[in-house]
This record gives C-alpha cells, structure tokens and sequence, in this order.
C-alpha cells in the first residue's frame, strides 16, 4: 500500500477473507494459491533436490499444525491496511471478532510456533507475543472506528498475556527473552518484540535480547532463526 499497489493489496485481502472464512478453529496457517485446505505433503524419493538436499516434497504437513501467531498476523495486516487508507467494512470486522474470541479461550494453548516445529507443542514466547498484538489492535481498531465490541474483555487478555510473557518467557539471568517459556534458547523472531509494539526499543529487557540474539544467532552478518543442533 505504501509503494501505490492499492489494487493488489485489495485484492490479497479478499483472497485472504474467502480463504480464513469460517470458523476461527479451522483458520490454517496456509492454504494453496486458489485457497485450497488440503495439501497433503507427498515426498518425492526419486528426485535429487539442488544439491542433494533430500528430501523433495510437495505440499506442506504445517498446514495442519495449530500456530497462534497467524491470528495476531492477520489481525494486524488487516488493521495496518486500514490505517493505510483501505476503507473497514462490517463482513471484515465480523470475521476479526470471531477470531478475538477465539483467542480469548485459546492464547494459552501451546503450539508448534513461527518455525513449524514438528516435535511436541510449547508455548512459545513469539506466538504469545502475537496473541498480544492481535488483543492490542483489536481494541485500538474497536476506538478508532467507534466499533462496538467486548472492549473490556479483550483488554484485559491483552494485559495478562503481556503480563506472562514478561514472567515466563524472559530469562533475568540472562537479561534475555527466550524461545519458549522455560527454555534458554534464543529465537530471531523476538526482534519483533519491539516492531509490534511489545515493549518499547529502549526497554532494558529489548536491548538485553537484541545484544544476546547477535551473541549467539548472528553469524558472518546473518541471523539464524533459532540454534542450530550440533
């Protein structure tokens, strides 16, 4: 929207709004270009991959995993393609307070996170995060359109999940947040802490995970995502 490709954005918006219709429980984390839900993931033995990086599959088996930071990513694209001009309509609106209310009874359901995990569920401290963000634009959205809605219900979510991740998903030892609650692994994606809106950039516990991500992620000028297993 910022570069003048109004059309295009407009039109990834309504894809996005047929593709999560429904029921907020069956939101996917992706679907195929044309919307589709099932993509079995299929591994193809008989192909090389570039460079020998077996294994080639089609499909992807994360689209049926539970990732709470898909509702705080939609949430916010939406809010941020108004404040960019995209005029709010009520069908949009409908769709984002059934997806508040699900996360409601739901943002402190561990899941498989950003990365895709394929092992056991944790509560990964990014996925709250955007659990956070998706509460905290609700309720700026709800203000700022003169919306109404369960405005003191979704600040008080916004607040104890802000609350916890400052208690569980932060290592005072270390000065760092961390990639799950409990462990002391490091997570690039936390450098959205600040971005979103978390916690401000001069926050001692921001800078303190920013100069600990550089410490053990950052290598020859790039990030890892995560630590990578020796």
């Amino acid at each position: 929207l910022r570069c003048g490709y109004v059309e295009e954005a407009d039109a990834w918006r309504v894809w996005l709004l047929r593709a999560i219709a429904g029921r907020p429980e069956d939101h996917q984390i992706m679907y195929g270009l044309a919307g589709e839900r099932r993509l079995p993931e299929i591994t193809l033995d008989w192909l090389p991959g570039y460079e020998g990086s077996r294994p080639v599959r089609t499909g992807n088996e994360a689209a049926g995993q539970f990732q709470l930071d898909v509702y705080g990513q939609v949430v916010n694209a939406l809010y941020q393609a108004r404040k960019q001009g995209m005029p709010p309509d009520d069908y949009t609106w409908s769709l984002l307070v059934k997806g508040a209310a699900f996360l409601e009874h739901n943002w402190d359901r561990p899941d498989q996170g950003l990365w895709e995990v394929r092992g056991r569920r944790r509560h990964f401290v990014h996925s709250k995060i955007m659990a956070w963000l998706a509460m905290d634009r609700m309720t700026r959205g709800a203000a700022e359109l003169g919306r109404t809605g369960p405005f003191d219900r979704w600040r008080a979510v916004r607040d104890r999940i802000h609350a916890e991740v400052c208690d569980k998903g932060y290592d005072p030892q270390r000065n760092t947040f961390t990639q799950s609650y409990g462990s002391r692994e490091l997570d690039a994606a936390l450098l959205q802490i600040p971005i979103v809106g978390f916690l401000p950039p001069d926050d001692p516990r921001v800078i303190g995970t920013v100069e600990a991500i550089e410490r053990e992620l950052m290598t020859d000028g790039f990030v890892l995502r995560y630590p990578l297993a020796e």
